[in-house]
């Protein structure tokens, strides 16, 4: 198993991650997780941990994995907005043909003003968008 384990490890956190390099060279094979560094994913700060010294490489695989994080939290952003837009037909659907009085009484409001204001903002950004000379 040991052989097969990178050399450092992400214990990802709300704004990013704290940074172990792992090692397994001691008498009991035990994996050994040293904290180096913190990372914040929002702004690509690196905090280096106490006294630690960053290498070259522990700079490059952190820069690695901040890249390919930023990536993924963008793709899943999309994706949840894409499931917001599955899930505001389902809610379509069922004010069509199940919701009760009261419970459209319960949502009705909140719906409104809610996709109010998305849709004014979509149609000003698109609007911003359209205006934009291309290039």
């Amino acid at each position: 198993m040991t052989a097969d384990l990178p050399d450092y490890y992400f214990r990802v956190r709300e704004n990013g991650a704290a940074v172990f390099r792992l090692g397994t060279e001691n008498r009991q094979r035990r994996i050994e997780m040293e904290e180096i560094a913190t990372v914040n994913v929002r702004n690509g700060n690196v905090k280096p941990h106490g006294e630690v010294k960053l290498s070259a490489a522990d700079k490059a695989a952190i820069n690695d994995w901040l890249v390919a994080r930023q990536a993924q939290l963008a793709a899943r952003e999309v994706d949840d907005i894409l499931r917001t837009v599955d899930h505001l037909n389902l809610t379509t659907q069922w004010a069509q043909s199940r919701a009760t009085d009261a419970q459209l009484d319960a949502v009705t409001d909140a719906l409104l003003l809610a996709m109010h204001d998305l849709r004014s903002m979509l149609v000003r950004r698109k609007a911003d968008r359209l205006a934009k000379p291309e290039g």
